[in-house]
């Protein structure tokens, strides 16, 4: 069975599509007046981008802690390469820059309240 599909709760719509569409590789389908937008990558993969407006809440969704999502790289260039790319966005909270965590080598940055991890496939071989 494939995941084909999740729902992530933040506050500002059209902000998240933007991260998504511009920094992370997903093509935007439909946008509900920035309340709500489906996004595909092209592993069919579709992501929901649900605005907490839609929840008749103000305030910025809370995730538990150490609840993220994640971007696999191929090689640490390319992390290098998508660090300094989205440490450009005044929108995003970095932890640290890249460096060895776990068993690869990446970095976590939060848009809003969602954690993001970027790193090195940690299932290939000679990872740092």
């Amino acid at each position: 069975m494939d995941l084909n599909h999740i729902n992530l709760v933040v506050k500002n719509v059209e902000q998240a599509v933007a991260l998504f569409t511009r920094d992370l590789g997903f093509t935007l389908t439909i946008n509900r007046n920035n309340k709500m937008a489906v996004l595909e990558n092209n592993n069919n993969f579709a992501l929901v981008i649900w605005g907490q407006i839609l929840n008749n809440e103000e305030n910025l969704p809370v995730y538990p802690k150490n609840f993220h999502i994640g971007f696999y790289q191929q090689d640490k260039e390319t992390v290098l390469a998508l660090f300094g790319k989205l440490s450009q966005n005044e929108q995003l909270k970095f932890e640290s820059g890249p460096k060895n965590i776990r068993n690869t080598f990446g970095f976590y940055f939060y848009f809003e309240n969602l954690m993001i991890e970027i790193s090195v496939s940690p299932f290939k071989e000679n990872v740092p």
